[in-house]
């Protein structure tokens, strides 16, 4: 039987421990750092959307576990001071609390046979747990494990964090009265930063998530001084709402956080890191998910990208068979993911960028031609659909002309 090690007990290192079942002749352990009480008790991971394609992965893999009672988010709406932009997802997405998707996973893990030790793993761990396993797999991009991967260069034009974040769940956030359901509400301020609201579901079911994306500095960057208190981000929400997103305080203004670990403060430096870590003398570690590719959460890639990053690892595993999972092994695994993720990168960092000026006339065009609202929005669920058209400026005027029919010049 062939053993494995998980660190980290994430979207993506949970999900791929649950794949590799006893029966297949694995012997999986995952080091989780809270159990899964201490995990409901606690903040907030993050404002998640699974979009359809992650969705699919999660269901075959039989791991979507509250679908039913989940708001289905069918479309994005992305709403400026001058224009609203409004289009369907091909398929829903949905957003589950991670406390509760964390916590649910843990469990139904060692329901299943599986393994779980609990505590801190540090670098000093990391090598006694790699040397008793034929594979160990970094599944954490927090702590001292993270900055065993080195820095990859080419891939990491920021060295600090692009937004300050904020994030708060609620109920009684309000829908728009014309819209056709749950949606993805989008309102950019632009050189200040985003504001987002969906449609989730947490502990007691539905509810509201919001998501604050400050540029340092600016008038949205009002968070350093919030302990991450719900109802201070609450107030504080309101207060920006009522002068930078006036349409969105009045679905707001009566909504109050879901519990007491409702809320979370704090940034994100987005990297690229190397897929493999040296940690003794022919000893060599696997990192996956946001332990070695960290996006900026303005484009809701993260749990998305540990989904597929669980899939296609999981599915090299098995397609390996009783071979070692040497460095070789471990470079082509990495690679193969990375030709998804390296869309996703470089759409997140765009946006985290000043915007360039192609990218206002696609937006500008989406307000007024459905078809260019419906490509721009779908991209979301999976950014390799932008490599063709949106990340290059020549490509993406070309589209425009040829759906608007008219030839596009720079201003």
């Amino acid at each position: 039987m062939r053993r494995i090690a998980i660190v980290g007990a994430g979207q993506g290192g949970l999900h791929l421990a649950l794949g590799l079942d006893p029966g297949r002749g694995y012997e999986v352990t995952v080091h989780a750092a809270r159990t899964p009480d201490e995990v409901r008790a606690g903040r907030i991971l993050s404002t998640q959307v699974m979009y359809g394609p992650a969705l699919a992965l999660e269901r075959t893999a039989g791991l979507h576990l509250w679908e039913a009672g989940t708001p289905r988010m069918g479309s994005l709406r992305i709403t400026t001071t001058d224009t609203t932009v409004t289009a369907a997802f091909d398929e829903p997405a949905q957003s589950v609390d991670q406390r509760v998707k964390t916590a649910r996973w843990l469990e139904l893990f060692e329901e299943r046979g599986g393994r779980v030790e609990y505590g801190t793993v540090g670098p000093e761990q990391l090598e006694r747990i790699a040397g008793a396993h034929d594979l160990t797999v970094v599944a954490t991009g927090r702590g001292p494990l993270s900055e065993l991967f080195g820095r990859d260069e080419r891939h990491s034009p920021y060295d600090g964090p692009r937004r300050t974040l904020a994030a708060v769940y609620v109920h009684g956030m309000r829908s728009l009265p014309d819209a056709p359901g749950p949606q993805l509400r989008s309102s950019p301020a632009e050189g200040h930063g985003e504001f987002f609201t969906m449609d989730g579901t947490s502990f007691d079911g539905p509810c509201g998530m919001l998501l604050w994306e400050a540029v340092p500095g600016g008038p949205l960057d009002r968070w350093q001084d919030l302990p991450g208190n719900p109802d201070a981000v609450v107030e504080r929400s309101l207060e920006l709402l009522r002068t930078h997103a006036p349409w969105e305080y009045e679905l707001c203004a009566g909504m109050e956080p879901t519990d007491a670990g409702a809320a979370l403060v704090g940034a994100v430096t987005p990297v690229v890191r190397h897929p493999v870590a040296r940690i003794a003398p022919g000893t060599y570690v696997l990192g996956m998910a946001d332990a070695v590719v960290v996006n900026d959460p303005v484009t809701g890639q993260g749990a998305n990208s540990a989904a597929r990053c669980a899939d296609g690892y999981l599915r090299s595993i098995l397609a390996h068979g009783d071979a070692p999972f040497d460095r070789t092994w471990m470079l082509r695994t990495f690679a193969a993911f990375w030709e998804h993720a390296r869309h996703s990168v470089t759409f997140t960092n765009l946006l985290l960028a000043q915007p360039p000026e192609h990218m206002r006339r696609v937006l500008a065009a989406a307000a007024e031609y459905p078809e260019i609202a419906h490509r721009y929005a779908n991209g979301y669920a999976d950014p390799a659909r932008f490599r063709d058209w949106l990340l290059d400026a020549d490509r993406a005027d070309a589209y425009l002309a040829a759906v608007t029919g008219r030839q596009v010049t720079d201003a």
